[in-house]
């Protein structure tokens, strides 16, 4: 028994002096937070509603007066741009014109015979005036008359859909009522309305998309159109815009659309990052820069440009834009020292904190 004690106590001693190397060996890396430098100006957005729009849309009505006589469409047809999409009764028109261009035929042979007699002086001056202005007046009339038959027939002004047929075959209408509601088939637009603290800056937008939930995970780009330089009731100007997509399908006239407005970039020199990142040394503000390949932090000298009320330091001299600085544990670091990153956030490690 005493042997097997000894045994015991030897192999103790032996084990000993390994575990205390074990503990006390070489340094753990450090785990810390990090985050990239940004360049301060990026690209910023905000986002505003809007609804898409037709490019054009019009109200098509006869010039004149009378009775509908053929209704060539319905609502949800296409047509082409010239196309007839109602006709009126043309008979009253169509007599109007005959009598107009008989007389008008009339007075132009007896016109151009006094006119022709003035030339070898066989006219007097008199006599020449009233049948020039004579022919001027009927020749006015004609053309009104024969503007008048012409437009009898009512035509598409564009490429586009019949949104909605007003009238019937066979009601009489008056000039300038709408007969039929027609939308263009050109790229749509799409309506926002923006506050004065944007309308106010509108020189610095740089580009425009918007994405539509109906079409989930497509975003089409878009060019501007124009704003109107009066608010409206609520104090929104209201901005135009164009789909530039030429790809199908595309958002239909009515829905709804998220739309996002991105800025010029205002100062790239300057760069931001979390205040956490910076501390105080030799009488200097100090960053900690991590490189990816040696898993190392080297100090650096930066100087901060200004801090913003959101707790980020503006840097004007002493980083990049895309540069990684530790911004957690920068008090308990070392020069050279190997660190350890912060695993991210996930599933299973909520909050990033193992």
């Amino acid at each position: 028994m005493k042997h097997l004690l000894m045994v015991l106590a030897a192999g103790l001693a032996l084990l000993t002096p390994a575990c205390s190397q074990k503990k006390t060996g070489g340094k753990i890396a450090q785990t810390v937070k990090t985050d990239t430098v940004r360049a301060y100006g990026e690209k910023s957005r905000a986002a505003f509603p809007g609804k898409v729009k037709a490019a054009s849309e019009a109200n098509l009505s006869f010039r004149i007066s009378g009775t509908i006589e053929k209704l060539h469409v319905e609502a949800g047809n296409r047509v082409k741009k010239g196309q007839v999409v109602a006709e009126m009764d043309s008979r009253d028109y169509a007599i109007q014109l005959k009598a107009t261009e008989a007389e008008y035929k009339q007075i132009k042979s007896e016109a151009e015979r006094v006119i022709a007699l003035y030339e070898k002086n066989g006219a007097t001056p008199n006599d020449y005036d009233k049948a020039v202005y004579g022919l001027k007046q009927i020749t006015a009339k004609y053309e009104a008359h024969r503007n008048a038959l012409a437009d009898t027939k009512l035509l598409a002004p564009f490429d586009g859909y019949v949104q909605k047929c007003l009238f019937d075959a066979g009601e009489t209408v008056s000039a300038g009522m709408p007969i039929v509601s027609v939308i263009s088939a050109n790229a749509p637009e799409v309506e926002i309305n923006i506050p004065s603290s944007e309308f106010i800056r509108r020189d610095k937008f740089d580009s425009f998309a918007c994405t539509v939930d109906i079409y989930p995970g497509r975003t089409f780009p878009l060019e501007l159109i124009g704003v109107t330089q009066k608010a409206n009731l609520n104090q929104l100007y209201t901005m135009r815009l164009r789909i530039k997509n030429t790809a199908t399908p595309l958002p239909s006239p009515g829905m709804t659309a998220m739309v996002t407005v991105y800025f010029k970039p205002e100062n790239t020199a300057v760069v931001n990052l979390p205040l956490s990142a910076v501390f105080e040394a030799d009488g200097a503000s100090m960053v900690w820069i991590y490189s990816s390949g040696t898993q190392t932090v080297e100090r650096r000298a930066v100087k901060i440009a200004t801090v913003l009320p959101n707790g980020t330091a503006l840097v004007a001299e002493g980083l990049q834009a895309g540069e990684i600085v530790v911004t957690a544990g920068v008090h308990s670091l070392q020069e050279g020292e190997k660190v350890k990153l912060l695993p991210a956030a996930s599933p299973t490690n909520v909050g990033g904190l193992l």
